[in-house]
């Protein structure tokens, strides 16, 4: 079984690559508020469809670049433009 992750697409600048964030919730060890942050990955578009804003699913797979290990497997929710 492959790691699968759900994020938003923050970039489509480039061809064929999208970079998606998946937004993370920690308790802080001392405070023990709630602290956001946002991994941020690159991932392997093949045909283009996905736009900024979408919610995708990503799936890992084997080095397709030197920063590329993820690849699109399905678009969850596209952007209202």
């Amino acid at each position: 079984m492959r790691k699968k992750t759900i994020g938003r697409i923050l970039s489509d600048k480039m061809n064929k690559t999208r970079v998606v964030g998946e937004v993370v919730k920690r308790k802080h060890k001392i405070y023990k508020k709630n602290i956001y942050y946002t991994r941020k990955y690159f991932v392997h578009d093949e045909t283009n469809k996905s736009n900024k804003g979408d919610t995708v699913e990503i799936i890992f797979t084997r080095p397709l670049s030197k920063n590329k290990r993820w690849n699109l497997f399905k678009i969850i929710k596209k952007q209202m433009v």
